[in-house]
């Protein structure tokens, strides 16, 4: 057998080889599934922005908007993150999920009934309407007339109809409210009361047996100046003596301290 035809093929097949690696090596890394998440989330943002305004809008003025928008965000990150079929259909069934969630989380944060609500957005209707039609701010009687309701249920069931709202007590307080003053004594007023409670106290102690007697009787156990005297087997007038200068001493014990 001739040894030429395989030396043909050999160079044949060392030409293809050297054409091969003359060509340059592209990577092209395959799109991950993370990607196509994360570019989903952005091409889909401006839509929960405006699902949030309208529902906020329409809705709600008790959460912010801001507070929609998170949790709308969260809802497309789930629903997209979810095996679901990317087409047409599908921002329609996302705007759905959107608005629903965010519904949801406001009947979680609801602080008055669904028929305080329909009562309330009644009522505001009807002092647009009336509003718009006289153009002056209408009185209860023909707000009520407009909803056909008496007056007395008027005020009992439509114009208390609002919503709690709940703020941060962080945001509202300030040492300078008078609602957030205490009209207690500060720690110095309470500290110089202590110090006078135990030299008056001590002045009590130190007073003479009769007198503590009468100031025991009189504050304590609050007998007027006759009872005390029948106790003592004395006259009114010198129980009031006794008592009047009990109230010297101290004073002077206690002006002393001050």
């Amino acid at each position: 057998m001739s040894a030429e035809p395989m030396q043909d093929a050999f160079a044949d097949a060392q030409q293809v080889a050297l054409g091969a690696l003359s060509t340059p090596l592209v990577y092209a890394p395959k799109r991950s599934a993370t990607a196509d998440t994360e570019a989903l989330v952005r091409q889909h943002l401006p839509l929960v922005r405006r699902i949030a305004w309208h529902v906020h809008g329409s809705m709600s003025t008790i959460v912010d908007v801001e507070d929609l928008i998170q949790i709308g965000l969260v809802a497309l990150v789930e629903t997209v993150g979810a095996p679901h079929d990317r087409g047409p259909a599908f921002t329609a069934y996302l705007a759905t999920r959107l608005r629903g969630a965010m519904i949801d989380e406001l009947r979680r944060q609801a602080t008055t009934t669904r028929g305080a609500m329909r009562r309330r957005r009644a009522y505001n209707d009807a002092i647009a309407a009336l509003t718009a039609t006289t153009g002056t701010p209408p009185g209860e009687a023909l707000i009520a007339e407009h909803l056909g309701v008496s007056v007395e249920k008027l005020r009992a069931d439509y114009a208390t109809a609002e919503a709690i709202r709940f703020d941060s007590i962080d945001d509202l307080y300030s040492d300078d409210l008078p609602w957030f003053a205490d009209d207690g004594p500060d720690a110095f007023d309470q500290l110089a009361e202590s110090n006078l409670r135990e030299t008056l106290v001590a002045a009590i102690a130190a007073l003479p047996e009769r007198e503590a007697q009468v100031v025991q009787l009189y504050y304590v156990e609050e007998l007027n100046l006759e009872e005390i005297g029948m106790v003592l087997g004395v006259g009114s007038a010198r129980v009031c003596q006794i008592k009047a200068a009990a109230h010297a001493r101290l004073k002077k014990a206690l002006a002393k301290k001050i």
